[in-house]
């Protein structure tokens, strides 16, 4: 089914899906269940990928946000890769347009877009070739400069209809709330939530291994080990991997 095939499918259809979306979502206390909820809800439309990163400005430029989760996404991981290892996080049109709206927008938007540079067009032409080609994105401001942004995505290529734009913005406005209530009822010593492989790799490395020799342990690459090394000190709001295993042991995340 392509993207167009949204625009067959009768309105009521949608508003059914919404009230399910939003039924299902009613009593669950956990970030991920209410990803993976929002992430079927999205299917509807067509959008494979999802995104939510909760981001603020830092001294070094836009960093994630502690309260859990900073980020929770099912992007390709080989993308989330590539994204982090060519330090794409510093020159995604699509972080630096969140920054100045308020609305929803379409990618092809910003691609667009005369402001945009060379260089940051290539961050877009490049999520295409691993299978995000074409999306919008929620901006969803808080307190002061704080803001998260939802992304959607579409393996093939193709604008979303407005009315399917709408139900996504507000299913990812719905999603935001539910999140920053979760973070402010748990307090701050919970500490964020890692992935079973983070877990593993800031574990061996509390243990002193190199990046390669957590790969060899794991069976990974050390490309990956250093990929997912970056998640948990980003996660942890942490600038060296000491401090994170440190933090991580100090929290119970991991044990040593």
């Amino acid at each position: 089914m392509g993207p167009a095939a949204n625009t067959a499918r009768p309105t009521e259809a949608f508003a059914v899906e919404f009230g399910r979306f939003l039924e299902q979502t009613d009593g669950v206390a956990q970030s991920e269940q209410l990803f993976d909820l929002l992430s079927a809800f999205a299917l509807n439309f067509d959008c494979r990928w999802v995104s939510y990163d909760s981001i603020s400005p830092g001294p070094e430029g836009l960093k994630s946000v502690r309260p859990d989760p900073a980020v929770l996404l099912n992007f390709p991981e080989e993308w989330q890769e590539r994204y982090y290892e060519m330090g794409y996080d510093r020159i995604d049109p699509i972080i630096k347009t969140c920054r100045t709206r308020a609305d929803v927008f379409r990618w092809s938007e910003v691609y667009k877009d005369v402001c945009t540079t060379q260089d940051e067009r290539r961050v877009l032409d490049e999520a295409a070739t691993f299978g995000l080609r074409s999306g919008i994105s929620v901006p969803l401001h808080g307190p002061g400069r704080n803001f998260a942004i939802m992304s959607f995505a579409q393996t093939e290529n193709g604008e979303l209809q407005n009315r399917a734009i709408t139900y996504l913005q507000f299913a990812a406005l719905h999603f935001h709330r539910k999140v920053i209530k979760f973070a402010s009822s748990r307090g701050s010593e919970r500490g964020p939530d890692l992935s079973p492989r983070e877990r593993e790799c800031i574990q061996w490395i509390a243990k002193g291994k190199s990046s390669w020799e957590v790969g060899q342990i794991l069976a990974i690459s050390v490309d990956t080990v250093n990929f997912h090394v970056k998640n948990v000190l980003r996660k942890m709001d942490t600038s060296n991997r000491t401090a994170a295993a440190t933090k991580a042991l100090s929290l119970g995340l991991i044990e040593f």
